[in-house]
């Protein structure tokens, strides 16, 4: 799986019908579900991601996850961070088959809310407006193909 990771201190996503989500202090999570990705890639992100010290601790250096900060998370699908650019027009042949893609991309929602995350979803597929305030700005590229 990818994670595009973005420290934010507020986002939201809209759809044609409103807003999905929305948080204030946390993070935008942008996912992707990979070809040959499971159960044990969203688990490692979801703990990855719910553990990685990236918010400021009173010396203001980044040493606080957003488990210890009470951050939320806004988890948004997006199959283009799978995208291969060789050429001018992107490919994503590498992503994961929609039905296999959501069933991950509920099980990493899931299990990083199991380990005390608050979590705004994104709907799966649906064409959505992405808005943010980045803090930092923090944006951090996680794969666990590349752990």
């Amino acid at each position: 799986m990818r994670a595009l990771i973005q420290r934010v201190s507020s986002a939201s996503v809209t759809t044609q019908t409103g807003v999905a989500g929305q948080i204030d202090n946390g993070l935008l999570i942008l996912v992707c579900a990979m070809r040959d990705d499971t159960e044990k890639e969203s688990d490692w992100l979801a703990r990855k991601i719910a553990n990685l010290r990236i918010f400021r601790d009173d010396a203001g250096r980044m040493n606080r996850s957003l488990i210890e900060v009470g951050g939320a998370a806004l988890v948004v699908s997006q199959f283009t961070l799978a995208a291969e650019t060789k050429g001018n027009r992107p490919g994503f042949s590498t992503a994961a088959p929609p039905e296999e893609a959501q069933h991950l991309y509920e099980d990493f929602s899931n299990r990083i809310r199991s380990l005390g995350v608050a979590v705004q979803n994104g709907v799966f597929g649906a064409d959505m407006k992405v808005a943010l305030v980045n803090d930092g700005p923090v944006t951090i590229w996680l794969d666990t193909q590349t752990r």
